[in-house]
């Protein structure tokens, strides 16, 4: 539990994610404080910086939030990971020998050595997916389409596989035709892995008709700390799963992110696609 009366500390990356968090809080009429991350955060939301930081003067943003005594840090937004040696220039007053440790797994073992940091500092950290619920899917059908028996066959696939893969720290996300994986989310991300998904799914040559009930599964990692790595899709999500010969998505529901979600829904409806969300498994 938080104070509700206290401010947060929205701490802004890159990306849209930091201004619909922002304007989330808004509606909820919920206050905070930005803080931006140089190179990082987009024009709109550095207009609302209260204050802006090195990504790796982690020494400086401490001391910031000491002084903001925040209700609770909220990370919104991607950054880019830093090389070891800039690390060490810049953080080597604090805890710099785990930071760097950290960098030889994956991205969770980084991002969560960053939020022990802070609650080892004394801070709170809450996703997004706690402090604006409203921009998350919620369960059942999101559109006017739902499965059919072949699409509900490849989700059913899909959340077995995805599963399954969860304690390697692999991806989120597959491309599926009833019981054959057609693609696995890897470091390139879903845009990506949609696109090698398109020429694998239309052979030969990116030709011919994508195989019947493809579908874009994206769950969260069993166990995946949503503070780190919350699942997301949006309209672009939607071109590239129509582009790859999809049927429709079936994401975790109130365990994703929606971008524009009216947008989102719409672009799915448009294509003919199915969008809907699924029961994540604890």
């Amino acid at each position: 539990m938080v104070d509700p009366t206290r401010p947060l500390a929205l701490v802004a990356g890159a990306g849209r994610l930091p201004e619909l968090v922002a304007a989330s809080l808004d509606r909820a009429r919920r206050p905070f404080r930005v803080l931006a991350v140089r190179g990082f955060t987009e024009r709109a939301m550095r207009r609302r910086a209260d204050a802006v930081v090195d990504l790796l003067d982690i020494p400086g943003t401490l001391r910031i939030l000491k002084d903001w005594a925040p209700a609770a840090v909220v990370p919104a937004g991607g950054v880019t990971r830093p090389s070891p040696a800039a690390l060490l220039n810049a953080a080597h007053a604090v805890r710099n020998r785990d930071i760097l440790k950290s960098l030889a797994g994956g991205d969770d073992r980084l991002l969560r050595a960053v939020l022990s940091l802070l609650e080892e500092n004394g801070h709170q950290v809450l996703g997004v997916h706690e402090v604006a619920p409203d921009l998350l899917g919620r369960p059942g059908r999101l559109g006017r389409l739902a499965p059919d028996a072949d699409a509900a066959l490849s989700i059913a696939t899909g959340r077995a596989m995805l599963g399954a893969l969860s304690p390697f720290d692999v991806g989120q996300a597959a491309v599926v035709a009833a019981e054959r994986i057609i693609a696995v989310e890897g470091p390139e991300g879903t845009d990506r892995m949609l696109a090698r998904a398109r020429a694998l799914n239309r052979k030969p040559f990116g030709r011919g008709t994508p195989a019947k009930g493809t579908v874009l599964v994206k769950l969260p990692k069993l166990g995946q700390d949503l503070r780190i790595d919350l699942p997301a899709i949006g309209p672009r999500t939607v071109h590239r799963a129509a582009e790859a010969g999809c049927a429709g998505l079936a994401i975790g529901a109130g365990h994703t992110l929606v971008i524009d979600g009216p947008e989102t829904v719409a672009a799915a409806d448009a294509a003919g696609l199915f969008l809907i969300g699924v029961e994540v498994a604890p």
